[in-house]
């Protein structure tokens, strides 16, 4: 049921904009038919609007992946930039946070580890129909320029975050993970959640010794459900790893494993001396950053897919 909810909210719009312009089309033969101009205010307004809709439905057939349509996870890294840059790394999560909000997506935090100033890093589950394939072209490193709060000369500091997204994968994809690759340690939640969660050892981290990735959870009152969280993340995480082996191509998802620092950015973020946010891989760009920092991403969502898309049809 939930696989024809999605087929049929992809089937359902294109069906109505078809319908839409077929009818447009009729107005405009009969406009052109009775010779009558008193009409091309009426179809340039709806063609804008037909327009506007099929670019918004059209971003959906640019993710054609096995996992595109599926739910991620998200996380947050600070990295060179100290305070500045755990600062920073809060305000890239509270931008993720509120996209998804502005989407209607289910936000569930699984791990947080604060610093002063901000984030050392978190990550968060988001639910919904194609937030992978949406989100996944936001993987890399994230630049900020700014003036320092936290400087009392008021200077001009830069400061890095990386994003790692990785889809959720659901049962029907199987991914072999054997008990003796596997390193489980467990201990005491930081977060908040009560005294149950900060006296016990809810908490879980799994090791993955093979690869060398690790995922954590925090976020539950019991270690049980942690334990489950933490698997299904690392399911999703080895999905990806060994994706990225067979289609050998490492560079789109590698990113985070770059030195979070000057050279490796994927889009800037300039708050001063003037307002930019730039992607050096697709040249969007806009200077409205308040917007964009209140979850207004979808310019640069939409490029990178656009750009992935022609890139792939390149090769």
């Amino acid at each position: 049921m939930a696989e024809l909810k999605t087929q049929k909210s992809r089937y359902e719009p294109w069906k109505t904009l078809v319908k839409d312009i077929d009818d447009l089309s009729t107005l405009w033969d009969l406009a052109l038919e009775m010779n009558d101009e008193s009409q091309s205010a009426e179809i340039e307004e709806n063609l804008a609007a037909v327009s506007a809709r099929y670019e918004k439905q059209n971003i959906f057939e640019l993710m054609p992946g096995e996992v595109d349509n599926s739910g991620c996870f998200l996380s947050v890294h600070s990295g060179a930039g100290g305070t500045e840059a755990c600062d920073w790394a809060g305000m890239l999560y509270r931008m993720y946070l509120r996209w998804a909000e502005r989407q209607g997506f289910a936000i569930e935090e699984e791990d947080r580890l604060e610093a002063e100033g901000g984030l050392k890093s978190a990550t968060v589950k988001i639910d919904g129909a194609y937030v992978f394939g949406k989100l996944k072209g936001e993987c890399g490193v994230h630049r900020l320029v700014r003036i320092s709060p936290y400087d009392a000369n008021s200077r001009r500091h830069t400061s890095f975050a990386s994003v790692y997204v990785f889809p959720v994968i659901d049962d029907s994809i199987e991914v072999d993970i054997r008990p003796e690759d596997l390193r489980v340690d467990t201990y005491r939640s930081s977060g908040a959640g009560g005294q149950h969660v900060n006296k016990t050892d809810s908490a879980v981290r799994f090791t993955h010794l093979p690869t060398g990735i690790v995922t954590a959870c925090q976020g539950e009152r019991s270690q049980t459900l942690n334990r489950a969280t933490a698997m299904n993340m690392l399911r999703a995480k080895l999905y990806e790893h060994y994706r990225q082996e067979k289609e050998k191509e490492n560079a789109r998802f590698a990113q985070e494993k770059k030195d979070i620092s000057w050279g490796n950015q994927i889009r800037s973020y300039v708050f001063q001396p003037y307002t930019l946010v730039k992607d050096y891989r697709t040249k969007a760009e806009t200077g409205n950053i308040q917007a964009v920092m209140d979850g207004e991403i979808d310019l640069f969502i939409n490029g990178y897919l656009k750009f992935a898309w022609q890139a792939a049809a390149a090769r």
